[in-house]
């Protein structure tokens, strides 16, 4: 497949690289700056953007098969790029008809299960106050994936571990793994390679737990 991948000097991104490149997919990275980049490979393909021009990014996604976007806020002040960002490339997607996306959230945003052990329940409610603002801004991201005309998913991880990849994790889509609690950003980054010709998981949150 041809994949483009931006955020992709972040954990989960690279890890999407990386894995990619190994899996024989020929992958764009579109990067703001292409040092931080430690993949590299014969089947890949560096861009430097800085995401806020929707007209520049869409050599970069025309003729995908599938966009994956690993852009979010790493700290508190960061809040507000995540819908910023993802808003740029939802736009330069429909511009060059490339259907297909998917991008990193977070399971606050989605439901948490019911019979989830109150001490999740809690906890959950806990981190979301502390971190409303990143959360505040990763629901309004959800929100314009849903009104836009791709084909998203938004895949929502719990609190991220960085540990060699797994392949042991569980999937929910729409919906939460029960009493998940962790997930590898090289397991995110496996699951969502997975999921890009998954029928079922378009238009849906996904969340991956251990």
């Amino acid at each position: 497949m041809k994949l483009t991948v931006f955020g992709a000097t972040g954990g989960i991104g690279q890890e999407i690289v990386q894995q990619a490149l190994a899996a024989g997919h020929e992958v764009t990275a579109v990067v703001r700056d292409p040092a931080r980049l430690t993949v590299t490979g014969e089947r890949l393909s560096v861009v430097r953007s800085d995401l806020s021009d929707p007209e520049s990014l869409r050599p970069a996604v025309a003729g995908r098969d599938a966009v994956l976007s690993g852009l979010g806020a790493r700290r508190r002040a960061d809040a507000g790029i995540a819908a910023t960002l993802t808003r740029s490339v939802l736009r330069a997607m429909e511009a060059a008809d490339t259907r297909r996306l998917l991008v990193v959230s977070a399971a606050p945003v989605g439901p948490t299960p019911e019979d989830s052990p109150l001490v999740d329940r809690l906890g959950g409610k806990l981190i979301g106050a502390l971190l409303k603002d990143i959360y505040t801004d990763l629901t309004a991201m959800e929100a314009e994936l849903a009104s836009s005309a791709t084909d998203w998913t938004s895949v929502r991880p719990p609190r991220l571990q960085n540990k060699p990849l797994t392949g042991v994790y569980r999937t929910v889509v729409g919906g939460f793994p029960r009493a998940g609690r962790f997930a590898g950003r090289a397991d995110v980054a496996h699951a969502m390679l997975a999921m890009v010709d998954d029928p079922a998981t378009v238009k849906q949150g996904v969340g991956v737990a251990y």
